[in-house]
């Protein structure tokens, strides 16, 4: 087995799920009283979220890429970067360590496609949601054609991620909210939503809709539990 190298605590809420789904995913596939071997630093939000909301990309990548390297010094064989929004600096975090990142987006885009998905929905931070790092890689190299909401519901998808889940609180209106906003994009001609943030799925789940929901948490998760087994 490989050891699994997290680079989590944006934010510590969803760092918290990717361990017990990667743990969960090993017991699984090898029975018996087995867990994955991991090593994981998680930062401090705080200061990450202030650079972000700043545009200081630059500080916030030598964050990462100092704590990218202490997962590696610890031992790990690959890199799982425990958000949607920080892989903005996946070129960043690659180039200063020696092993592999799985990337989120590739993880996601290969599920979509195994299951036929060609127009997908995405929720996220208005980074992700806007920005071309993470829309453009699943346009461009797995050809999906890629549906966010309007200006004022992205605001709405952001604020609630920023405000709330991040801080571990799961608000009845929210979830009225981001299912609403789900229904919008379905009826645009999603085929499918990707929960491009790693708290969504604290908020909203396939039990909510009859729209197919992508957890990028659990499909990171199980990619690397897939890695660490090489299967």
């Amino acid at each position: 087995m490989k050891t699994i190298g997290l680079l989590g605590g944006m934010s510590w809420e969803s760092t918290a799920d990717y361990y017990r789904e990667i743990n969960q995913g090993v017991a699984r596939a090898l029975g018996g009283l087995h867990s994955a071997e991991l090593v994981m630093y998680s930062v401090d939000f705080e200061p990450i979220e202030k650079l972000q909301h700043q545009g200081d990309w630059e500080g916030a990548g030598r964050i990462l890429t100092d704590a990218a390297r202490r997962v590696q010094a610890a031992g790990a064989d690959f890199l799982v970067l425990c958000t949607n929004t920080m892989h903005k600096l996946a070129d960043d975090i690659t180039g200063s360590v020696d092993i592999p990142l799985l990337h989120i987006a590739d993880a996601t885009a290969k599920e979509l496609t195994s299951h036929g998905v060609g127009t997908v929905g995405l929720l996220g931070t208005a980074f992700t949601m806007e920005q071309d790092f993470y829309r453009g890689r699943l346009e461009t190299q797995f050809g999906l054609t890629v549906i966010v909401p309007d200006v004022a519901d992205r605001k709405i998808v952001h604020d609630i991620i920023y405000r709330e889940l991040c801080l571990g609180s799961v608000e009845a209106g929210s979830r009225a909210e981001y299912l609403r906003i789900i229904s919008g994009l379905a009826a645009q001609g999603a085929q499918a939503v990707i929960l491009g943030c790693t708290e969504i799925g604290l908020l909203v789940s396939q039990k909510d809709t009859d729209v197919p929901l992508f957890d990028t948490t659990r499909i990171h998760a199980r990619h690397a539990v897939s890695m660490a087994l090489g299967r």
